[in-house]
């Protein structure tokens, strides 16, 4: 899947900027997530069943995962977000929580070493909400008692991958454009058996078929690429619950094509989330200079 985005909006990352730079990539996984992706002997055309009694071909299981978490509530999180270009790897990397009823979450994002030109970089704070996106300790020029605000909406990507984080609900939302998907196999992450599931996902129909709060950055995301699908690899367990789920993007840049690979892994279901979103006055409404913790602001 390509994108041509050649600039980053007062919220977007140092991922955004090092992507669109060409100097980035973003983790093929969370570390201990035991990937895997064998078979244990199941034909590649097995129907899979849920402990709800759905059945269905295995598209109509992966269009179903964003419906099973709303079912359980909740969860923990971890990420991964890898970039590559030029021969260059960069990973940034998130932990936190998630309601998925809400479509609230809490990550906590680290930024690798040298990724924007420093040895160091003080973990970004993301609260995740529909349509929206906040960020502490965004870096240069922004207070360190400040939140910034983006409008997910507005952004090319729908948020896909500019903040360093793919939003979880949007991951899952993704899925519900799944088409040519295939049964891989049997494998297990975090001593859970799962099913692997691979294909490609329509950013369009997954709008179109999105919730209604999920529905404007998606339909961004549809606007901003240059091809509309995205290959994927979704691993699900025996209650259809969604326990993994990786992303492949393409950018288009000025320099070398940016490969970006975005990893969300589930796991801890129905854990407390407790989101509580800045109020007007923490919100920074300046300029976000030009530094090494991200881009400048338009």
């Amino acid at each position: 899947m390509v994108v041509r985005q050649q600039r980053c909006g007062v919220g977007a990352l140092a991922v955004c900027a090092l992507a669109v730079a060409g100097v980035m990539t973003v983790a093929t996984g969370c570390s201990g997530d035991g990937d895997g992706g064998g078979s244990d002997g199941e034909g590649a055309g097995e129907r899979a069943v849920t402990r709800e009694g759905g059945a269905g071909s295995p598209a109509d299981v992966v269009r179903r995962a964003a419906d099973g978490l709303v079912r359980a509530g909740s969860a923990e999180t971890r990420t991964s977000m890898e970039t590559a270009a030029g021969g260059t790897r960069v990973t940034i990397r998130g932990e936190g929580a998630y309601d998925f009823r809400g479509q609230l979450g809490r990550i906590k994002v680290v930024l690798p070493k040298d990724a924007a030109g420093a040895d160091e970089h003080r973990p970004i704070t993301e609260l995740l909400a529909p349509g929206a996106l906040y960020m502490k300790n965004r870096g240069a020029g922004v207070p360190d008692d400040k939140w910034v605000r983006i409008d997910t909406t507005a952004l090319e990507d729908g948020n896909l991958v500019t903040g360093g984080v793919t939003d979880p609900t949007a991951a899952a939302e993704l899925l519900r454009g799944a088409a040519d998907v295939t049964y891989v196999g049997r494998t297990e992450l975090a001593g859970v058996r799962v099913r692997h599931y691979r294909g490609t996902a329509d950013i369009g129909r997954a709008a179109r078929a999105a919730s209604r709060d999920s529905r404007g950055a998606l339909t961004a995301a549809a606007k901003g690429f240059s091809t509309d699908t995205v290959p994927f690899d979704a691993y699900l367990d025996d209650e259809g619950l969604l326990r993994k789920v990786r992303h492949r993007f393409t950018f288009a840049t000025e320099g070398p094509a940016v490969a970006v690979v975005s990893t969300t892994l589930l796991y801890g279901f129905g854990a407390p989330v407790s989101v509580e979103l800045p109020p007007d006055a923490d919100l920074y409404t300046g300029r976000v200079q030009q530094g090494r913790s991200g881009p400048e602001a338009p």
